[in-house]
């Protein structure tokens, strides 16, 4: 219990007047980029990565947490009322969300999303308060051995697990490892990579690589793939669900802070992931699963609770181990290392400030957003009619500006551009970004760290895993991959079975 009071302490570091408007500012705007299809998150979080250079520490992290949260509530408004999710962990309450919007019950969708949400985030909070200075505490032991497996376990699970393709999963995470390895060697500090240029002699900037894939190749994917046309401003009336609608909803919403807690904790887990787990167990345990996708209340309450608390648990492993397990986490990360403090075991000890004060921050956060969420709906709606010939060129702007401003280096707003053309191609080939600006944020990490242990074990590599803490990493790390790998060919065996069974044609044998 020796952590209670640092805690309570982090909530004096809240309570300045400026870190306040730090989370208020970013849990609106979260959920005003929640409900603008072609943003999200990971988009706006690299987009104001040059406004957070220039700001302390806390705030700056208190505000990147609250808009990746904020988004996870906004995406909901307009899945409910339009069938247009603005961020990809509301797809999946498109499905119930609408169709009650359809009934006349689009005000009970949203109230018990907000419900939900807050209750999920809170959960999550608590077990992130919890459990977060046992890991670190554990993890000081943590020397280059561990944190190389660390590492490389972290970019495998996430490029295996986190996008459908594997193999164009693992082929992004090796261009970002590539992308780490341009400038200063990490030990002797000679260039690599750099071809002779002097604007790459201390290796590719992070703000303009994550501008460009998130930033700019965003803008430029989705003004392809979308032709946003004036939309009908819905109605919402009745904006608390009923007892009744309350009583379906309370199972869901327990799972569903459960199940989203430890997805969260998962490399290539988050939101996504997470509520369609808790949709997917809310129709299987439900003894009327027809009514799922016909406007089931417990179909919009489990999938809005989990991803509220998987935002919130993927601080976990981020802050304690310094392992970010989603593309949102690594330009935390990123964010982290532009305030010269390194996320891991030591940061609750070093920068107390900075870890308390954002933990704190989101208890505080989620009470703004239960506040905001309904006042603000129609506002948020007026926002989906905005065209993207107006909303991108101001985009694009801010971005270019933003990147110039960090360094005053035209070379950066030149690398914006290529990755931003990089980034649509990887979207329009079917490539995620996320591997590729993970491996890119660990790359560093695992290099220096291998590089330090076979020094350690005199250039022998079974040293990894004959160390009781790197060989018990790396074995639930490679169980972990097999898993799932097992469990897709039993399904692929059991589907060859009963395609070759004989069919039964009923005639008696005589």
């Amino acid at each position: 219990m020796d952590f209670l009071e640092p805690a309570l302490s982090g909530f004096g570091v809240v309570f300045t007047p400026v870190n306040l408007l730090y989370v208020l500012a970013g849990v609106v705007i979260g959920m005003v980029i929640g409900v603008l299809p072609g943003l999200g998150p990971v988009a706006t979080i690299a987009l104001l990565l040059p406004i957070t250079y220039e700001i302390p520490a806390e705030g700056a992290i208190i505000l990147l947490a609250g808009i990746y949260y904020g988004a996870m509530y906004g995406g909901t408004i307009t899945s409910v009322l339009l069938r247009l999710p603005g961020e990809a962990a509301t797809v999946i309450t498109t499905i119930d969300g609408y169709q009650m919007a359809r009934q006349g019950r689009a005000g009970s969708a949203l109230g018990i999303a907000a419900i939900g949400s807050f209750i999920g985030g809170t959960v999550s909070i608590v077990g992130l308060t919890l459990v977060a200075p046992l890991l670190a505490s554990l993890s000081l032991g943590f020397g280059p051995p561990e944190n190389a497996v660390l590492a490389a376990m972290g970019i495998l699970l996430v490029a295996s697990l986190g996008t459908v393709s594997t193999a164009k999963s693992l082929t992004a995470a090796a261009l970002g490892l590539l992308l780490a390895a341009v400038g200063p060697d990490p030990l002797y500090a000679s260039p690599r990579f750099t071809f002779g240029s002097i604007n790459l002699a201390d290796g590719v900037d992070f703000i303009a690589l994550a501008m460009g894939l998130f930033g700019l190749g965003e803008i430029l994917y989705h003004l392809e793939h979308r032709a946003r046309n004036r939309l009908p401003k819905p109605k919402v009336s009745n904006v608390w669900p009923s007892r009744d609608e309350w009583r379906q909803s309370r199972g869901a919403i327990g799972r569903g802070s459960v199940v989203g807690f430890f997805i969260g904790l998962l490399p290539g887990g988050g939101g996504v992931l997470s509520s369609m787990a808790a949709y997917t167990l809310e129709k299987r345990r439900s003894r009327q699963p027809e009514r799922f996708g016909r406007g089931a209340i417990e179909g919009v309450a489990a999938p809005e609770t989990a991803n509220n608390a998987a935002a919130t648990s993927s601080f976990i492993p981020l802050l304690t181990l310094g392992i970010p397990t989603n593309p949102v986490m690594a330009l935390i990360f990123g964010a982290l290392l532009l305030q010269g403090i390194a996320p891991g075991p030591r940061l609750i000890n070093e920068n107390p400030e900075v870890f308390w004060g954002v933990v704190d921050s989101m208890y505080v956060g989620n009470i703004f957003l239960l506040i905001l969420s309904v006042p603000l709906v129609g506002v948020f709606v007026r926002l989906v009619t905005v065209r993207d010939t107006i909303l991108a060129p101001i985009v694009v702007m801010v971005t270019m500006l933003g990147v110039y401003t960090v360094n005053n280096s035209v070379f950066d707003m030149l690398l914006v551009i290529f990755f931003g053309v990089v980034g649509y191609l990887m979207k329009k080939t079917g490539f995620e970004p996320g591997p590729l600006v993970l491996a890119f944020v660990l790359g560093s990490l695992l290099e220096t760290a291998i590089r330090q242990s076979m020094r350690i074990f005199d250039g022998d590599p079974t040293g990894f895993v004959t160390r009781p803490i790197s060989g018990t990493l790396f074995a639930a790390g490679v169980l972990a991959l097999l898993v799932p790998v097992g469990l897709r060919l039993m399904r692929t065996r059991r589907a060859r079975t009963r395609s070759t069974e004989p069919v039964d044609s009923g005639t008696p044998s005589r």
